[in-house]
């Protein structure tokens, strides 16, 4: 069940605030799913944690595209001077396709995107915990067309499925959103105006009128 009215972004300040207080500086795997919402969030978490990053998103429509945003994020860290290391996963379209399976007619934003954050978040918790991190968590929460409190629904109970803490998240608050739009004009970013998925791609071209700016 999704708790209502829980404010995501304070319970992060105060781990952060604590780890502070007690001299750690923990270890997080980060799930990515392009370089500009990564850009805001590492800007953010790269004083605070050790952070490795996760580039698995079998939702992309075509190897192409999984290409191009991976290589964009293998460039923002080098040109922004980040410490994350990345991790870049193969492109693994068929996962995907078995998890949306029955769901292909829904609505942009329904059931079909909740299993999609689950299998990429899913992976970023199996990782973290085969690998001995500290927390988990993703940078989905910044995108304001994403659904935060499915978000950290998913990633808590990945935690306790698979024993490894979920560092909670909303991304987009304190103007993160509008940060990392900020970034990405800096670092010339690619900024795909769709999530990554056939579904959205299509949905985004039934559309009328100008295209606006909008992050996976």
């Amino acid at each position: 069940m999704i708790v209502k009215n829980r404010n995501y972004q304070k319970e992060l300040d105060a781990i952060i605030e604590r780890n502070e207080h007690e001299g750690t500086r923990p270890s997080l795997l980060l799930h990515v799913c392009c370089a500009p919402c990564s850009s805001y969030v590492q800007e953010y978490l790269d004083d605070h944690f050790d952070i490795t990053l996760l580039f698995y998103n079998p939702n992309m429509d075509s190897a192409a595209e999984y290409d191009h945003r991976s290589a964009e994020l293998l460039r923002l860290i080098k040109e922004a001077g980040f410490s994350s290391e990345p991790v870049i996963c193969e492109y693994d379209p068929e996962s995907f396709d078995a998890a949306a399976r029955g769901m292909e007619t829904e609505e942009e934003g329904g059931k079909r995107c909740y299993r999609c954050y689950e299998l990429r978040m899913r992976r970023a918790a199996c990782y973290a915990a085969e690998h001995n991190f500290d927390y988990f968590t993703t940078t989905l929460s910044i995108s304001p067309y994403k659904n935060a409190e499915w978000i950290n629904e998913i990633g808590e109970n990945l935690g306790k499925e698979y024993g490894v803490r979920h560092l909670p998240s909303d991304f987009k608050k304190k103007n993160g959103y509008k940060r990392s739009i900020e970034l990405s004009r800096q670092y010339d970013l690619y900024r795909q105006d769709y999530c990554g998925c056939v579904y959205s791609k299509n949905s985004r071209e039934k559309k009328k009128g100008p295209r606006d700016e909008k992050t996976a």
